[in-house]
Parts: structure tokens; sequence; C-alpha cells
């Protein structure tokens, strides 16, 4: 059976949401679009999405607070765009719960790519029911949740997604474009401080069990610990 995946296009471009609609149902997704925030709220309460992509600017209700908005009702992951490439607004962004940035004038094919690399993340079958601890750090892959001595913490998308990579691939050597071609999912074209900024986010998250997430001077990082038995 094919499974056809549904994106729900949030812009106040007109033109934006034609080109992205166009390339999208040619990849073969089923698309619906919005004008605004306050119309894409509206729009979730009623629909389900396997996916948003939304921009920042916009009237009435800008990106950051429908974003907030829309993860108070339901867990879409979101891919936010941007006439701005600021790292302050990338780094907000994360940690409101995105998992991509995308910054205008876009290549429609990258976008497609980031598409399918969020949607394939975030698909059931990437979900594998593991369970990870070391010390009080606790990893439940399946639940999607991390406790740190015994209490719950609260991280991004990409901050899970990037401990989980990390865990996975304990003890070893891992260089920036590594962790971005397997974490991220697509050829990233850019900074690699990008993974520097959210290896400091996470560090801070864990508080003490930062001290897994070693540093390798030049090359990258390793989550160096031996797994309770």
């Amino acid at each position: 059976m094919i499974v056809l995946y549904k994106i729900l296009i949030v812009d106040d471009e007109v033109n934006i949401r034609k080109v992205v609609r166009e390339y999208a149902e040619f990849e073969g997704y089923e698309v619906e679009e919005a004008e605004d925030g306050m119309q894409a709220i509206e729009i979730i309460k009623k629909k389900d999405f396997d996916l948003i992509i939304l921009d920042i600017m916009m009237p009435r209700l800008d990106g950051f607070s429908s974003c907030k908005e829309i993860k108070k009702h339901k867990d879409i992951p979101v891919i936010m765009l941007s006439a701005r490439g600021e790292e302050y607004d990338k780094l907000f962004g994360f940690e409101i719960g995105i998992d991509d940035y995308v910054v205008k004038p876009f290549s429609p094919k990258e976008l497609m790519a980031r598409v399918k690399a969020v949607i394939r993340r975030n698909s059931p079958e990437q979900k594998v029911e593991e369970k990870y601890e070391f010390e009080g750090l606790v990893i439940d892959v399946l639940g999607r949740v991390v406790y740190v001595n015994e209490e719950r913490i609260s991280m991004t998308p990409k901050e899970y997604d990037l401990l989980f990579y990390l865990v996975k691939n304990k003890n070893l050597a891992l260089s920036r474009d590594k962790l971005l071609e397997d974490v991220w999912g697509y050829d990233f074209f850019g900074d690699d401080r990008t993974v520097d900024t959210h290896i400091k986010m996470l560090r801070n998250s864990l508080g003490e069990y930062r001290k897994f997430i070693v540093t390798l001077r030049g090359m990258g990082y390793k989550f160096e610990a031996d797994q309770k038995p």
C-alpha cells in the first residue's frame, strides 16, 4: 500500500505557496495551504499532517508563535522558512521544537530533500524500541524521553536526534560532517557550527552528564560512556 504523506504549507506569499505546492505534489505529497498562522492553527485542530512548512514573517501571527501554539495541540514536525539567516532565529526555532530551518531564497529541490529527511526521521519504523542507561542518565528511545537522575527533561527534537545518534554510536569518533549527514539527514551546505551549537544545547540539557559528550579537537565529538548492564 502506498502511503501519501500530508503537508501543510503556511506562508502569506501566494507565489511561494504555489511553488512549494507544485514541487511537493510532484514528489507525491498531499498538500494543503494556509495564508497565516491563525488559519494554520484552525486547520491542524481538524486535520492531521505529517509535516508543516512554516514561514516566520507573517501577518496576524508570526511563525514562532504559530509553532508554539501548534505544538500545544499536536506533535507535528516543522520546517521553518525565513528571509533572515541570523543564528538567533535558528537557535530560537530549534529551542521551540522545529526540525529544520531554511533561508529564503531557497532551492525547492533542496527543500523537498529536507522534507523527505524530516518525514523519514519521524516515521514509526525509525523509532526503534531501545533503552539506554548511563549512571543516572536514562534514554528511552521508543518513548522519546530522557531522564536525568529520575527527572524527565525537556529537549528539542533535534537535541533528541543528536543524543540518540551519539549514544547509538557510543565510544566512536564522529566528525562534524558525519553528524550533519546522518542527523540532519541531507547534504548540508553551510556552517558546521550548527553541530557545535546543538552540542552546546544538548550539554546544557544533560546537566552533570554533559561529561559523556567528549570534544575531539579539530574533528568532532564522541559519546564516551559504559552502559549499565
